[in-house]
């Protein structure tokens, strides 16, 4: 039974799908988007959104809570300095989830999330 259980396993621990949200996000906030399976998109979207928030705040503790996922350095800072007064506006739905059809080697669902442009 799955009670109150959230979110996909994607078939990796805890720990594994931790550091991989970490760096799709990362990846996501470098390029501007990324193309993925589509489960692993449904799962990165409130997870990046919610960084796109704490980015718009701004504040100390926000970049602390920030620097604990997103570890490197230039992409924080453009978390801070263009995404986040990007979407200073906007209150919500900062990415958007295109899907692409099926990959060629394994048959599976993919898609490609993207920041939208403002």
């Amino acid at each position: 039974m799955r009670h109150r259980s959230k979110g996909r396993q994607l078939s990796r621990t805890s720990s594994h799908r931790k550091a991989m949200l970490n760096n799709m996000a990362a990846s996501l906030f470098a390029h501007e988007g990324i193309v993925t399976t589509t489960a692993k998109a449904k799962e990165l979207r409130p997870f990046a959104e919610r960084l796109i928030t704490l980015a718009r705040r701004g504040d100390l503790h926000a970049r602390r809570q920030v620097e604990r996922r997103i570890k490197d350095r230039a992409v924080q800072a453009r978390l801070f300095q263009e995404i986040g007064p990007r979407f200073a506006a906007r209150p919500g739905g900062y990415t958007r989830i295109l899907k692409l059809g099926h990959r060629v080697g394994d048959g599976a669902e993919t898609a490609r999330i993207e920041l939208l442009p403002e």
